[in-house]
């Protein structure tokens, strides 16, 4: 069911304020540091080799190859979950001019007042 013309005024108002106020919510880090899909998939590749030579170290009972993939399989993991540094990107601005120009009054008292206004309406 589409919405109302109201209700999508009223959701794009919400998403502008979203993105406004709490862009640390909707964007990236904003350190620059951010997961390499490389990185996660040689993490993969390795955690999935060092499996193999565990499960060979315990199946012939050499405790040496079986610690050897364990290690292989924990720095897969740690390579994986690594951010690395990337290109910094500061919090997301939509419409600076826009947001400007509008009155002081915060998000939340805009909507109490609809919503005093639609109960005084009953």
């Amino acid at each position: 069911m589409p919405l109302s013309e109201q209700e999508q005024r009223l959701l794009d108002e919400m998403e502008r304020h979203l993105m406004r106020n709490d862009a640390d919510v909707v964007s990236a880090p904003t350190d620059g540091r951010t997961l390499s899909y490389r990185n996660i998939v040689y993490g993969t590749i390795l955690v999935l080799v060092g499996l193999g030579a565990l499960i060979v170290g315990v199946s012939t009972q050499l405790i040496v190859v079986g610690v050897i993939g364990f290690v292989v399989m924990l720095g897969g993991v740690i390579l994986a979950v690594t951010p690395t540094r990337g290109i910094p990107r500061g919090p997301v601005d939509i419409a600076p001019s826009a947001a400007k120009s509008r009155p002081a009054s915060s998000f939340m008292d805009r909507m109490n007042d609809r919503w005093d206004r639609r109960r005084e309406g009953q």
